[in-house]
C-alpha cells in the first residue's frame, strides 16, 4: 500500500522514545489489542504494518476456525488509528516527542468501514494501514487485513478525531 499523495508527510526518522510509546500504547495500554496479541512490526509516516498470529479466542465460526469479523474490524481500527497519529507526529517533528504524543489523548474514531471480501482462516495475518489525509481536526485512513500469503481479506476506510 503506498501513497502518491504530496500532501502528507514523508517519511521521518522518529525518535526511538517516540516509536516506543507509540508500540506500547497500541501493544500493551490498549488492553483489547494485548488480548488479541496485535504486534505492531513498523511505524512510519507513510504506513503502518503488524500482525496477528491466531488463536482459538478469536474463532468467529468455529466449523472453519475462521477469525471473527470484530476482531478484523477492531484490528483495522487500530492500526488506521496509529497510521493517522504516525503521520500527526510527522507534521509536527519540530515538537519534542512527549509534546506530539500528549496530541493524541483526545484521537479517536469517528467513522468505520470494513468491506469482508474472503473469510479470514489461517494462522497468522498481516495488516498494511496508511493515512490518506490528516487535518487539523480530522483524519483518514486506510486499511487492509491480508492472511499470510498476502490474499487480500478484508479492507477498510476510517476518519479519526486528530484534535
Amino acid at each position: 500500500m503506498t501513497s502518491t499523495r504530496t500532501d502528507l508527510p514523508a517519511d521521518v526518522d522518529f525518535e526511538p522514545e517516540f516509536l516506543a510509546a507509540l508500540r506500547e500504547i497500541y501493544e500493551e495500554k490498549i488492553l483489547f489489542n494485548q488480548w488479541m496479541g496485535l504486534r505492531v512490526d513498523s511505524i512510519k509516516a507513510t504506513g503502518i504494518e503488524a500482525s496477528l498470529v491466531m488463536k482459538p479466542e478469536l474463532v468467529g465460526h468455529f466449523a472453519y476456525h475462521r477469525i471473527h469479523g470484530g476482531v478484523i474490524s477492531a484490528v483495522l481500527d487500530a492500526m488506521g488509528s496509529l497510521a493517522v497519529m504516525a503521520a500527526w507526529g510527522a507534521k509536527h517533528m519540530d515538537e519534542p516527542p512527549a509534546k506530539r504524543l500528549e496530541r493524541f489523548t483526545r484521537h479517536g474514531t469517528i467513522d468505520l468501514r470494513i468491506d469482508f471480501l474472503r473469510p479470514g482462516i489461517g494462522e497468522r495475518f498481516l495488516i498494511h494501514a496508511q493515512a490518506l489525509r490528516v487535518g487539523a481536526k480530522v483524519g483518514n485512513a486506510r486499511m487492509e487485513f491480508l492472511g499470510a500469503d498476502g490474499k487480500l481479506l478484508s479492507t477498510g476506510t476510517a476518519a479519526y478525531l486528530t484534535s
